[in-house]
């Protein structure tokens, strides 16, 4: 948070590159390969006996095909015309919610023996959390305060997400509303922040402008508050679920601390 990606830090390795900005993105995704390779690579020889990594070796591969689930839907659905809450909410699930809770509780269990209620209860509890830490994230991104949270409000605009809180604001909107939104949208799409070209950082491009227009949208339709809603309802739906576990007291206390500090966090 706060500092640059990959495909930002990199461009300096390359700057006598005739293409220095897409060498740097080959780069990072190159080093993102690296990256999964060497944490299997800990995964399997982290000293556990074979057995038990046997036991969680298909879920380390289930976590990695559906977070590469989750991003290609994202980005299929990136720039959408009419954005879905169905489609976005299908994207935090697998892009988010299994990769962040639901497979490392499961990975965890396994390795220590759970049975299947047990597994199943993990399941119950982690991905509604998980989509309930996505869903804070997504207000974090546009109503957050930057320097909490390390990331420029207008990312959101500017990339033309598919987020749940944009499906919900285009749901609440009338014919006239969506029109700015598609206006608004637009304009933030042309400025490209990779390249050097927006402004935005500087008060001077058209990003700020138009994250601040498209906030005004939805706070004027009560988009934000839906989505509190929204992320409540999981919370709740994830503690009854912790409360039907019967788990020892220090795993059942560790696992309600996680679920208040997912959803209510300002970073």
């Amino acid at each position: 948070h706060g500092r640059p990606t990959a495909h930002l830090a990199l461009r300096e390795a390359v700057r006598d590159h005739p293409q220095p900005a897409l060498a740097a993105r080959s780069l990072a995704m190159l080093a993102g390969d690296l990256l999964m390779s060497m944490a299997g690579q800990l995964f399997v020889t982290s000293g556990l006996p074979a057995a038990y990594l046997g036991r969680a070796r298909p879920l380390w591969a289930a976590l990695a095909r559906e977070l590469i689930a989750g991003e290609c839907l994202e980005i299929l659905h990136t720039g959408s015309a009419a954005p879905d809450t169905a489609i976005s909410l299908k994207v935090v699930r697998y892009k988010t919610a299994k990769y962040t809770v639901e497979q490392p509780l499961l990975i965890g269990a396994l390795l220590g023996g759970a049975g299947e209620r047990l597994r199943a209860g993990c399941s119950a509890y982690g991905l509604p959390l998980g989509e309930a830490f996505q869903l804070r994230d997504d207000l974090l991104g546009l109503f957050g305060d930057p320097a909490l949270t390390g990331k420029d409000g207008s990312d959101d605009v500017r990339g033309h997400r598919p987020t749940a809180l944009l499906a919900e604001t285009w749901r609440l909107a009338g014919e006239e509303d969506r029109e700015r939104l598609r206006t608004l949208l637009a304009a933030g799409a042309g400025t490209d922040k990779d390249t050097g070209t927006d402004t935005a950082d500087t008060g001077t491009g058209t990003g700020t402008a138009d994250a601040d227009a498209v906030r005004d949208v939805m706070r004027r339709l009560k988009a934000p508050d839906r989505i509190e809603a929204m992320i409540t309802a999981r919370v709740e739906q994830a503690l009854h679920a912790l409360d039907e576990l019967d788990l020892p007291g220090p795993a059942a206390a560790a696992l309600n601390r996680l679920a208040h500090s997912a959803a209510v966090r300002r970073s």
